[in-house]
């Protein structure tokens, strides 16, 4: 036979497992401190003690040295388990169970049997009818397992496979950043654990031999692979699940999970103080106890975790968002929250549960009803006023004679249109502050009726449009509107539009160079072109753009207004498109466009806007 090639082979594969287990231990003792070293290095110190204690005795003969071997090789059984379950507790981020009761109950067990080994001589809890036993030429012995040697195999065994579940648990939650060490040390513990329960069974054609040691061989095997090649404490699933609990605990908005019933699983200390209730009293009570949701998901009412009827805007993710008023415990007054209501999944998609994440609003809020009583009184005062300077002005320049005052009676007439004008421009400001919905827009129809406009407002200007590759017509003749359409905010897209093409008519200083008089000229252009990487090459998605040029000869906006909207700094609104800058970057945002400001040559301002093509979803 092949072992016969080896003598005392089963000594020689035992004490190989323990000198394994004694250089891995040697190998990661620099790791010291990393979770989950100090009681790996307690595994192997265990798992040393029970392969050369069983590798020793099986060359010695003398019954009485033969069975303290023996015994201390229980030991090394006892702690293993042991050792493992608190390693797996600690490597994977869950030392609190080490330092827990139920903890204490395993290692009370531990030194129990420790005890009861030592003094087995007296009552046979762990074996009697001790005796010699040869086979394959060492040192067998065979004996009756008492009950607590049964008790103390099905007590590690299950610590074991605690542990394997543990790590297993790990590899599924946390992906591949940890799968090949903890696969390897999970796997690493299934031989030995098998022969162990063979061994306790008296399975196999040689039941008085004990293989457990010898198979700790291959587990040192797979051991060191997760040391070496898969660097296992050099980064550990302690840091993911510490990340976890930190990114929950140390928010400042109050996050509250739910289980499928809408009952409370876990509350941060956010949420327990604006709540009045600590985590321990909240846990396993319906949220409804404590707060009364004004949302609901998008599976409908049998997943709604506010158990009521009450709607609220769908967002995309399957949540939803609302405002409640909450009087916060903290003597703080009563305080406004958005609410925003999730889908919690596992690993595999499965829907588990809801999270609930409360938004301080309350400044917010009240900023924006101070924003939007001060819009409305300046917009109502400034349109009121100026209407009756506009008006009065109009009535002295026509009665004055005298030239100078005929040009002052004109520049506060001018002025005041001027003031009407930035009212309006308020207006738009308060409207591109709404969240309104996006919808179907043509850009090429919307480009057209703000030329139109301006021609409207101002006769004598030049406003020129061009509209490169117009759309094609069908058999009926019809334009294809749908090759100029994005799905968009219209306010905001007209916003943009709108005040470009205003800003160059407006501003205009009568000194051009395109009309022989030095008139008014702009140019308005649109065109529709593929999305370009920084490379300038087309990009393979199929993404497309609109892009508006809005091009003037007049005098060009300052440079310390456009560097102060590109850069999001507030400046002194010096010149007279300062407002209108700022409404055509806010509209811009809310739209996802990206505008450019140039220089024109010979004299002038080139505006760039380029306009997402949003597709109907």
């Amino acid at each position: 036979m092949a072992f016969d090639l080896v003598p005392a082979w089963p000594a020689v594969g035992s004490l190989a497992g323990g000198a394994g287990a004694l250089a891995l231990a040697w190998a990661i003792r620099e790791h010291r401190g990393r979770p989950g070293v100090d009681w790996f290095l307690g595994v192997f110190a265990a798992q040393a003690t029970w392969c050369c204690s069983y590798g020793v005795g099986l060359l010695v003969a003398d019954p009485t040295l033969r069975a303290a071997l023996e015994a201390t090789m229980w030991l090394g059984v006892i702690w293993t388990g042991i050792a493992f379950l608190g390693f797996a507790l600690e490597y994977t981020g869950r030392s609190d169970v080490v330092r827990s009761r139920l903890f204490a109950a395993v290692a009370g067990f531990g030194l129990l049997s420790s005890v009861l080994l030592a003094t087995n001589p007296l009552h046979g809890a762990f074996w009697t009818e001790f005796g010699r036993d040869p086979a394959f030429g060492v040192e067998t012995v065979s004996y009756a397992f008492g009950p607590w040697a049964y008790l103390t195999v099905a007590v590690e065994t299950v610590l074991v496979a605690s542990g394997v579940f543990l790590l297993v648990d790990t590899l599924l939650s946390y992906g591949p950043l940890y799968r090949r060490e903890s696969a390897a040390v999970a796997l690493s513990s299934l031989p030995p654990g098998f022969a162990l329960v063979a061994w306790t069974l008296g399975l196999g054609p040689v039941p008085q031999l004990q293989l457990a040691p010898v198979m700790f061989v291959p587990h040192m095997v797979l051991d060191a692979y997760a040391f070496d090649r898969a660097e296992m404490f050099d980064r550990n699933p302690t840091t993911s699940r510490a990340a976890e609990r930190t990114a929950i605990d140390d928010l400042r908005d109050p996050v509250v999970a739910l289980a499928l019933d809408r009952r409370v699983v876990r509350l941060n200390p956010a949420a327990e103080a604006v709540l009045g209730v600590d985590a321990e009293t909240a846990r396993d009570r319906p949220l409804a106890d404590f707060l009364d949701l004004p949302v609901r998901t998008g599976d409908g009412d049998a997943d709604d975790p506010s158990g009521g009827e009450s709607g609220a805007d769908e967002d995309a993710a399957g949540g939803s968002r609302k405002t409640v008023e909450i009087d916060a415990v903290a003597g703080t007054g009563r305080r406004t929250y958005a609410v925003s209501v999730s889908r919690l999944t596992d690993p595999n998609g499965t829907h588990v549960g809801y999270t609930v994440v409360l938004s301080d609003v309350t400044e917010r809020e009240r900023r924006r009803q101070q924003l939007e009583v001060l819009n409305r009184i300046l917009r109502h005062n400034l349109r009121n006023d100026a209407g009756v300077v506009h008006g009065y002005g109009e009535i002295l320049r026509d009665r004055l004679e005298e030239p100078e005052l005929v040009r002052m009676a004109d520049a506060v007439e001018r002025r005041a249109g001027a003031l009407a004008a930035l009212g309006e421009k308020a207006g738009t400001v308060e409207r591109l502050l709404a969240d309104t919905d996006p919808e179907p827009t043509d850009v090429r129809d919307l480009l057209d009726s703000v030329v139109a406009d301006a021609r409207e407002r101002d006769d004598a200007a030049t406003v020129e449009l061009d509209v490169e590759g117009e759309a094609p017509t069908d058999a009926a003749g019809d334009a294809d509107a749908a090759d100029w359409t994005t799905r968009v905010r219209p306010d905001a897209l007209r916003a943009v539009v709108e005040n470009t093409v205003e800003n160059a008519v407006n501003h205009h200083d009568g000194e051009g160079v395109e009309r022989e008089d030095g008139g008014t000229w702009v140019r308005a252009s649109l065109r529709r072109e593929a999305d370009r990487d920084r490379d300038g090459a087309a990009n393979s998605d199929g993404g497309a753009r609109f892009v508006l040029t809005v091009e003037d000869d007049g005098p060009g906006i300052p440079d310390h207004e456009v560097e102060a909207v590109e850069s999001g700094r507030e400046t002194a609104l010096e010149h007279g498109s300062g407002l209108g800058l700022w409404v055509v970057a806010w509209g811009a945002a809310a739209v996802g466009a990206d505008v450019e400001y140039a220089d024109r040559e010979p004299r002038g301002t080139r505006v760039t806007v380029s306009i997402p093509v949003v597709e109907e979803k």
